[in-house]
């Protein structure tokens, strides 16, 4: 429901602009999600989840729209670094918070979540005003909302649409997906080792994003993007070869710390497009959301076909299309390089 809905959000922020959007995202997940909490069955859970999902395309995409519009480009990088830190906060206290609470109720963390979106929500509509931010872009006006058609003219947009795309197919979708049962099946260990690599993990990418995201603002994305996606690969290669825990819990400290550098590649999309049109940053997105879908479902055939160690080896040569992408890039910081050597629509 994210993916469809992603360019009609875009839409939506660009009629009405971010804080609107945001603000009535969230307050649609939080309605969803408490009727979720009252589902009497699983059809039911599903279908109110579902629906949450137009609220949950509306604030990710506002939310993330916002964040390229209102900074610099020597700023960009640590904006997202600290917009991604933020739900790798949530990541880590959440599920954590979440299972206390299920002691009480299976029900309790819906009806907290519900609880504390409404306050998301608020916190929106009242500090993310326009007089703080800026009027929101206008159609026809002299600083229109760029076009997709007109992104995809920008090669650097387009790189980015395949890394988003590689990205989560790896980050999200396997690590989310076969990885639990790898570490189950395979290496035989018991299920609590998968929350405990994911928080390490997580921790990891956690303490090298915002400097990554500053040397990112002073030195280029460019050097930064391909570290990060080099790293990423490098903990896959181990992850083929772990053949016991300690190896496995290497392999996804190792892929924390790349994602924490590939987390600047977001910054791209912003450089490109000086921070505007909802529409372009929801693109972005669904190409993200694409292989966080792909990913798991192709995953899932291999494993059940051959293994789940070919799933990962499988997943190890397509992400190798990254690093070729993040080689062939070119820089968009104007910080770095200069407005007059920026890439423009004319560059395809």
């Amino acid at each position: 429901m994210r993916f469809i809905s992603g360019l009609f959000a875009g839409k939506l922020v660009d009629r009405f602009g971010e804080r609107l959007v945001l603000g009535a995202g969230l307050f649609m997940v939080s309605l969803f999600t408490l009727i979720s909490g009252l589902a009497q069955s699983y059809e039911q859970l599903l279908i109110f989840r579902t629906a949450g999902g137009l609220g949950s395309s509306m604030f990710s995409v506002s939310a993330g729209a916002l964040i390229l519009r209102v900074v610099s480009d020597n700023q960009r990088g640590q904006a997202q670094s600290l917009y991604n830190g933020g739900f790798i906060a949530g990541g880590v206290a959440g599920p954590a918070f979440g299972g206390a609470l299920i002691a009480l109720s299976p029900r309790a963390p819906f009806f907290i979540y519900s609880a504390l979106l409404i306050v998301a929500g608020i916190v929106s509509l009242i500090f993310l005003h326009e007089s703080r931010l800026g009027a929101k872009v206008e159609q026809g006006s002299q600083e229109r909302a760029l076009t997709i058609k007109e992104a995809l003219a920008i090669k650097p947009y387009l790189y980015s649409l395949f890394l988003a795309f590689l990205g989560s197919w790896i980050l999200f979708g396997m690590r989310s997906s076969i990885l639990p049962l790898f570490v189950v099946e395979d290496l035989k260990a018991s299920p609590s080792l998968v929350g405990l690599s994911f928080t390490v993990a997580l921790i990891a990418q956690g303490s090298v994003m915002v400097r990554a995201g500053k040397h990112s603002d002073k030195n280029g994305r460019k050097p930064v993007i391909l570290a990060g996606f080099s790293i990423v690969m490098a903990s896959l290669g181990i992850l083929f070869l772990a053949n016991n825990v300690t190896v496995y819990l290497i392999a996804m400290i190792v892929m924390g710390l790349g994602a924490g550098f590939a987390a600047s590649a977001g910054a791209i999309v912003g450089d490109v497009i000086k921070g505007k049109s909802g529409k372009v940053y929801a693109f972005w997105q669904m190409a993200g959301d694409a292989g966080m879908m792909v990913g798991p479902v192709l995953l899932g055939f291999i494993s059940d076909a051959f293994s789940y160690r070919t799933a990962i080896g499988v997943s190890a040569a397509v992400f190798s299309l990254a690093i070729i992408v993040a080689l062939k890039i070119p820089e968009t910081n104007s910080a770095h390089l200069g407005d007059s050597r920026k890439p423009s629509i004319n560059e395809v």
